[in-house]
């Protein structure tokens, strides 16, 4: 598969930013292709189309299949299976504030709650300590019940939200 001097530039750095984002780059690379491909991709077009094994591109397909961001797809007369990205950036973008919320939020919260909880039923006199775990925990506990109650909101509502921009903080008076 030729890639055009375009989608080589976004597959690029599509990979380099999931190594900020802490995603493997060829993760992120794949998903990128996927992304920007107008039909569903085999493993080993993938694997010649980026320059890496084929067993890196199957582990990579089964974590971005993990994170419900790619899926399956079979092609009429190709016994092979094919990988498709999900389009709607929206709803992707959801998904993946869902599993991060779930692989990085909710662990700390739990933390959190338990160190508390110990705190209370040792009778730990650490008031700094206490005080410190508590601010965070009510920080966490505060912004999971915005996410969930932000997440059951329609996309289109929250693309019209998002558009309003600054309008919605002068409505409240916060500028």
């Amino acid at each position: 598969m030729d890639l055009s001097p375009v989608t080589q530039k976004f597959i690029l750095h599509w990979g380099e930013m999931g190594t900020r984002w802490g995603i493997n780059r060829t993760v992120a690379q794949i998903h990128a292709l996927l992304y920007l491909s107008p039909r569903p991709l085999h493993a080993e077009e993938i694997a010649e189309t980026l320059g890496v094994a084929r067993s890196n591109v199957s582990n990579s397909l089964k974590e971005l299949q993990q994170w419900q961001i790619v899926r399956m797809a079979h092609v009429m007369g190709d016994r092979r299976d094919h990988f498709e990205s999900m389009k709607d950036v929206w709803e992707m973008f959801r998904i993946v504030l869902d599993e991060r919320k779930r692989r990085e939020t909710d662990p700390t919260l739990n933390l959190l709650r338990e160190c508390v909880a110990e705190m209370d039923k040792s009778g730990d006199k650490d008031a700094y300590v206490k005080a410190r775990l508590n601010d965070m925990l009510s920080f966490f506990e505060l912004m999971t019940q915005w996410y969930e109650k932000t997440r059951r909101i329609p996309t289109p509502a929250v693309v019209r939200l998002v558009k309003m921009g600054d309008k919605v903080l002068k409505m409240l008076g916060l500028i």
